[in-house]
């Protein structure tokens, strides 16, 4: 018999949703054959079997959330001929069963730790779902260290358990620290500034992660368990006999906050008005619109947004662009406003690289960054997806248009690789094709600063001469994370910009 692992289908992926299996228990099964579609990111993936055989049992029903490495189906090999060469997915999970991971040095151990739960947990609420914030380590830097061959499974301990309505497999009991060969506690690096602030040992916190990893809500269940509880009221002496006080209402249940700035305690859970019962439908928060949710909430934990807005006068890029589009359709290409606008934000992004840089909440430094990758939001029927155009400093505009066009195509019928969401060093949203007159744009965090264009309308507008003239008027709305990026240094940002878009033949002249 052999088990199927949930293999890491990409950089920063730690676990995917079985949307669809393509095959049924005792069906007989190719090598390389595909097994089951799987969710990752926002992208869907068909999973290839790594051995041919017949498939024994499915552990993992449709809609679980699996981690990676943990197993989804077992296989029966008997009487199937192996392959000679095993495949990528085969040495994907021969290495998640690795034992020498468990061998590897402090300092590798720690790296390994970091990658494991730094980024994970860092969007996690307390008494949140475990499996609801680990896909925004999808979102995470590509210069993020990446141990290979750890093979512990973060699932239950029971193949193909799962927790029933929901979907999601269950966790095993909580595990006692575990300790390192140099005798620190296993935890990820917010468990460990949680649990300084609150003053509690971590040595006697037990942990949930995978290996016993202590995560944040691990601590801060702990000093609940360990907070003193208040002194019952001494009796009060009778009192003279008098009109009864009114009963006071009983308070409503808030938010907590733990000492020194620690996670709020989220509030008790939602409940149906009565007598609306019937009137509200529940859908389990799942897909795309799960990972939507986890970066949205992991934006607003670890930012510090803040807003700046402008308007660019666009009439002569109306113009050149109209000069230029026969060439651009005998090109093949179709030209939109967009590439002249990535474009002169990478062009301004190497004057004020403040904006291209990342927070590396683990580590607390800064990651500045040479290299010039720009998120595409894209409006799907499925949700909000950003793809990522790579390297656009290299590109010409005409190249920039073609990857436009074949990103949002493929966003739209929900193609693209896992690998095509990764790793934008500055993110774009165009909410004019929607028609909002200026937004402002979450940041697509680790990024430190998102972009905003909106609708070209003409508008009435005093010119140098002071004549009342027509113009092609744009808004810019720049979201920026205001620990890396100084306001006065987003506004010259802005200008920038606007200096490149506004003289559309400079913009060509511009060295990269």
């Amino acid at each position: 018999m052999k088990e199927v692992l949930l293999p890491e289908l990409a950089e920063s992926v730690v676990e995917g949703e079985i949307l669809k299996w393509l095959v049924a228990e005792g069906d007989d099964i190719a090598l390389e054959q595909p097994l089951c579609e799987v969710m990752t990111d926002k992208v869907t993936v068909e999973l290839p079997s790594p051995v041919a055989g017949v498939l024994h049992k499915r552990l993992a029903q449709e809609g679980d959330v699996v981690a990676v490495h943990a197993a989804i189906a077992v296989i029966d090999e008997g009487g199937a001929a192996s392959s000679a060469q095993p495949s990528a997915t085969q040495a994907i999970q021969d290495s998640a069963g690795n034992p020498a991971a468990d061998a590897l040095p402090p300092q590798a151990q720690e790296e390994r730790e970091q990658v494991g739960g730094s980024i994970v947990e860092a969007t996690h609420l307390p008494q949140a779902d475990d499996d609801s914030a680990s896909l925004f380590k999808a979102f995470a830097s590509d210069e993020q260290v990446k141990v290979q061959g750890l093979g512990s499974r973060s699932g239950s301990g029971a193949p193909g358990s799962s927790t029933a309505g929901t979907g999601v497999l269950e966790r095993g009991p909580v595990a006692a620290a575990p300790a390192r060969a140099d005798g620190r506690v296993l935890a990820v690096p917010a468990a460990r500034q949680l649990a300084r602030e609150l003053g509690v040992d971590l040595a006697a916190v037990g942990g949930s992660g995978p290996n016993g990893r202590i995560r944040v809500q691990d601590v801060l269940a702990h000093s609940e368990v360990g907070r003193p509880q208040a002194a019952a009221p001494a009796p009060a002496a009778p009192a003279v006999a008098q009109a009864p006080a009114p009963a006071p209402a009983a308070p409503q249940p808030a938010p907590r906050t733990p000492a020194s700035g620690g996670l709020p305690v989220p509030p008790a859970q939602y409940r149906t008005p009565k007598g609306y019962e019937h009137l509200e439908d529940r859908v389990p928060l799942r897909g795309m619109r799960r990972a939507i949710s986890t970066q949205m909430q992991a934006s607003h934990l670890y930012t510090v947004r803040t807003l700046t807005v402008d308007e660019v006068n666009l009439t002569r890029l109306v113009e050149f662009r109209a000069r230029v589009k026969d060439d651009a359709q005998a090109a093949g290409v179709r030209l939109s406003y967009l590439p002249f606008i990535f474009r002169a934000v990478a062009t301004a992004l190497r004057k004020y690289p403040s904006l291209n840089t990342s927070f590396d909440e683990a580590t607390g430094e800064i990651v500045q960054k040479r290299y010039y990758n720009l998120g595409m939001a894209v409006a799907t029927d499925a949700g909000l997806t950003v793809p990522v155009l790579r390297d656009v400093n290299h590109k010409s505009i005409f190249d920039l248009a073609r990857e436009v066009t074949d990103l949002a195509g493929r966003a739209q019928s929900g193609k693209l690789a896992p690998d095509e969401l990764a790793g934008s060093t500055f993110s774009i949203t165009n909410i004019g094709s929607i028609g909002a007159l200026f937004s402002f744009p979450i940041i697509n965090v680790p990024d430190a600063a998102i972009l905003g264009v909106h609708s070209i309308v003409k508008r009435p507008i005093v010119d140098e001469d002071d004549n009342i003239v027509v113009a092609h008027m744009m808004y810019l709305s720049l979201s920026f994370d205001h620990r890396l990026v100084d306001g006065a240094e987003a506004a010259r940002f802005c200008k920038e910009v606007i200096r490149l878009l506004e003289n559309p033949d400079r913009l060509m002249l511009e060295a990269l």
